[in-house]
Protein backbone atom coordinates (compact mmCIF):
# COMPACT_ATOMS: atom_id res chain seq x y z
CA UNK A 1 0.00 0.00 0.00
CA UNK A 2 1.38 3.42 -0.96
CA UNK A 3 1.12 6.23 1.55
CA UNK A 4 2.47 9.78 1.81
CA UNK A 5 5.18 10.18 4.45
CA UNK A 6 6.61 13.67 5.00
CA UNK A 7 5.37 14.74 1.58
CA UNK A 8 7.06 11.78 -0.08
CA UNK A 9 5.04 8.93 -1.50
CA UNK A 10 6.52 5.72 -0.18
CA UNK A 11 5.64 2.07 -0.06
CA UNK A 12 5.28 0.26 3.22
CA UNK A 13 8.92 -0.59 4.13
CA UNK A 14 7.81 -3.67 6.06
CA UNK A 15 6.16 -5.08 2.95
CA UNK A 16 8.88 -4.23 0.45
CA UNK A 17 12.23 -5.79 -0.23
CA UNK A 18 12.69 -8.81 2.09
CA UNK A 19 15.53 -9.99 -0.16
CA UNK A 20 17.23 -6.60 0.27
CA UNK A 21 17.06 -6.89 4.06
CA UNK A 22 18.41 -10.46 3.92
CA UNK A 23 21.31 -9.37 1.68
CA UNK A 24 22.12 -6.50 4.03
CA UNK A 25 22.14 -8.78 7.07
CA UNK A 26 24.34 -11.34 5.31
CA UNK A 27 26.73 -8.70 4.01
CA UNK A 28 27.46 -6.30 6.93
CA UNK A 29 30.86 -5.14 5.68
CA UNK A 30 29.59 -3.91 2.32
CA UNK A 31 28.04 -0.50 1.83
CA UNK A 32 24.67 -0.51 0.07
CA UNK A 33 24.99 0.06 -3.66
CA UNK A 34 22.70 2.73 -5.07
CA UNK A 35 22.39 2.98 -8.83
CA UNK A 36 21.41 6.47 -10.05
CA UNK A 37 20.03 7.32 -13.49
CA UNK A 38 20.50 11.07 -13.90
CA UNK A 39 21.13 13.03 -17.09
CA UNK A 40 22.35 16.32 -15.58
CA UNK A 41 26.06 16.28 -14.59
CA UNK A 42 25.63 18.89 -11.84
CA UNK A 43 22.82 16.88 -10.22
CA UNK A 44 24.90 13.69 -10.60
CA UNK A 45 27.75 15.30 -8.67
CA UNK A 46 25.43 16.50 -5.93
CA UNK A 47 23.64 13.15 -5.60
CA UNK A 48 26.97 11.33 -5.57
CA UNK A 49 28.37 13.60 -2.85
CA UNK A 50 25.27 13.35 -0.65
CA UNK A 51 24.85 9.60 -0.93
CA UNK A 52 28.55 8.84 -0.43
CA UNK A 53 28.66 11.14 2.61
CA UNK A 54 25.71 9.18 4.01
CA UNK A 55 27.73 5.97 3.67
CA UNK A 56 26.43 4.46 0.44
CA UNK A 57 28.25 3.27 -2.68
CA UNK A 58 27.00 5.15 -5.71
CA UNK A 59 27.19 4.28 -9.38
CA UNK A 60 25.57 5.98 -12.35
CA UNK A 61 23.85 4.79 -15.50
CA UNK A 62 23.56 7.17 -18.44
CA UNK A 63 20.17 5.90 -19.63
CA UNK A 64 17.30 3.65 -18.65
CA UNK A 65 18.43 0.66 -20.70
CA UNK A 66 21.89 0.72 -19.14
CA UNK A 67 20.26 0.95 -15.70
CA UNK A 68 18.06 -2.06 -16.44
CA UNK A 69 21.04 -4.11 -17.62
CA UNK A 70 23.14 -3.09 -14.62
CA UNK A 71 20.29 -3.78 -12.20
CA UNK A 72 20.27 -7.37 -13.44
CA UNK A 73 24.04 -7.82 -13.07
CA UNK A 74 25.04 -5.50 -10.20
CA UNK A 75 21.93 -6.04 -8.04
CA UNK A 76 21.85 -2.61 -6.35
CA UNK A 77 19.92 -2.26 -3.11
CA UNK A 78 18.17 0.82 -4.47
CA UNK A 79 17.81 2.64 -7.78
CA UNK A 80 17.12 6.36 -8.15
CA UNK A 81 15.85 7.46 -11.55
CA UNK A 82 14.41 10.56 -13.03
CA UNK A 83 11.54 10.13 -15.48
CA UNK A 84 13.01 11.82 -18.54
CA UNK A 85 16.03 9.64 -19.27
CA UNK A 86 17.10 8.36 -22.72
CA UNK A 87 16.37 4.95 -24.27
CA UNK A 88 14.01 3.65 -21.56
CA UNK A 89 12.19 6.31 -19.54
CA UNK A 90 12.17 6.11 -15.74
CA UNK A 91 8.58 4.90 -15.42
CA UNK A 92 9.09 2.12 -17.96
CA UNK A 93 12.33 1.23 -16.18
CA UNK A 94 10.42 0.93 -12.92
CA UNK A 95 7.76 -1.30 -14.52
CA UNK A 96 10.38 -3.57 -16.09
CA UNK A 97 12.24 -3.91 -12.79
CA UNK A 98 9.00 -4.96 -11.11
CA UNK A 99 8.14 -7.47 -13.85
CA UNK A 100 11.49 -9.29 -13.67
CA UNK A 101 11.87 -11.78 -10.78
CA UNK A 102 15.61 -11.03 -10.70
CA UNK A 103 15.07 -7.30 -10.07
CA UNK A 104 11.64 -6.89 -8.48
CA UNK A 105 13.09 -6.55 -4.96
CA UNK A 106 15.26 -3.55 -5.90
CA UNK A 107 13.84 -0.47 -4.23
CA UNK A 108 13.07 2.38 -6.65
CA UNK A 109 12.93 6.14 -6.07
CA UNK A 110 11.58 8.24 -8.93
CA UNK A 111 12.94 11.77 -8.91
CA UNK A 112 11.46 14.40 -11.22
CA UNK A 113 10.40 17.99 -11.76
CA UNK A 114 7.27 16.62 -13.48
CA UNK A 115 4.01 16.32 -11.55
CA UNK A 116 3.95 12.54 -11.94
CA UNK A 117 3.68 11.15 -8.43
CA UNK A 118 0.59 9.06 -9.22
CA UNK A 119 2.16 7.65 -12.39
CA UNK A 120 5.33 6.75 -10.47
CA UNK A 121 3.34 4.91 -7.81
CA UNK A 122 1.35 3.08 -10.51
CA UNK A 123 4.64 2.05 -12.17
CA UNK A 124 5.76 0.47 -8.89
CA UNK A 125 8.02 3.15 -7.40
CA UNK A 126 8.68 2.88 -3.68
CA UNK A 127 9.04 6.66 -3.35
CA UNK A 128 8.68 9.81 -5.44
CA UNK A 129 10.73 12.95 -4.86
CA UNK A 130 10.16 16.30 -6.56
CA UNK A 131 12.99 18.34 -7.99
CA UNK A 132 14.73 20.55 -7.12
CA UNK A 133 16.86 18.24 -5.02
CA UNK A 134 16.32 18.52 -1.27
CA UNK A 135 19.45 16.89 0.22
CA UNK A 136 17.88 16.01 3.55
CA UNK A 137 14.78 14.51 1.96
CA UNK A 138 16.87 12.40 -0.43
CA UNK A 139 18.97 10.88 2.36
CA UNK A 140 15.98 10.46 4.68
CA UNK A 141 14.01 8.68 1.95
CA UNK A 142 16.88 6.35 1.04
CA UNK A 143 17.50 5.46 4.69
CA UNK A 144 13.82 4.92 5.38
CA UNK A 145 13.45 2.63 2.37
CA UNK A 146 16.51 0.63 3.34
CA UNK A 147 15.03 0.13 6.79
CA UNK A 148 17.19 2.76 8.43
CA UNK A 149 20.26 0.61 7.93
CA UNK A 150 23.32 2.61 7.01
CA UNK A 151 26.04 0.33 5.67
CA UNK A 152 29.43 0.54 7.31
CA UNK A 153 32.54 1.25 5.26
Amino acid sequence: MKQPILGVTMGDPAGVGPEIIARAAADPGVRALILVVERHPAVQKLESFLLKEAGFRVEFASNGQEALDRARTDRPYLLVTEILVPRVDGLTLCRRLREDPATREILVVVFSHLDAEDRAVEAGADAFLRKPLDPDRLIETVRRLLGGRKKAE
